[in-house]
């Protein structure tokens, strides 16, 4: 084990391996050791803390309902990556959803309803709140282009690692995320 009770990636691939052959202990010491990193890539889209903590917390959620999807063909920390952008984004759009009041007319006892902006309690201003607002249009025709560009473009990804982690051949990986960054280009300009 590294210092400081970090620890390094064969010993997080191996407590993945017994929590998926129900050890629960091994997964309550994976879910610890991977807790920063998880953090760390969940305000990767979500900067302001607080959001960044509720999408980590679910993330976290999701590793421990769903370990048995980690194939364990690549490292469980890719993997890990990639449950942290779906529930970065499923926070985002909890925060968007809140934004808009549903009827604009309601009224509450102290006047209209006034929901957070996200735009203002969350630090996902600017580009990367163009950038989620720009994966949302591109989702509703192809979402298939989505995972692979913000594992590239967000999270820093390479190439051969998002193609193990999506179990998709290297050249449709790299296809994609052309794709998907030739899409985001005019939703982006558009922003600006």
């Amino acid at each position: 084990m590294t210092s400081a009770g970090a620890r390094d990636p064969d010993e997080i691939d191996d407590l993945a391996r017994r929590a998926q052959a129900g050890d629960a202990y091994a997964l309550e010491v994976l879910l610890g050791a991977v807790r920063p990193r998880a953090l760390s890539a969940c305000r990767s889209v979500l900067p302001h803390l607080p959001d960044a903590e509720d999408a980590c917390q679910e993330a976290l959620l999701n590793v421990s309902r769903k370990i048995g999807s980690w194939h364990g063909r690549g490292r469980f920390t890719t993997w890990l990556h990639a449950v942290c952008v779906n529930s970065a984004r499923s926070t985002y759009r909890r925060l968007k959803n809140q934004a808009v009041p549903a009827d604009p007319t309601e009224l509450t006892a102290t006047g209209p309803l006034e929901r957070p902006d996200p735009r203002t309690t969350s630090v996902i201003a600017g580009t990367r709140l163009d950038l989620l607002e720009a994966m949302e249009v591109i989702e509703r025709d192809h979402p298939q282009l989505v995972q692979p560009l913000l594992l590239r473009d967000v999270h820093g990804l390479a190439y051969d690692e998002i193609a193990q982690l999506l179990e998709l051949p290297l050249g449709t990986v790299k296809a994609q995320i052309h794709h998907g960054r030739k899409l985001t280009r005019p939703l982006l300009a558009a922003d600006a």
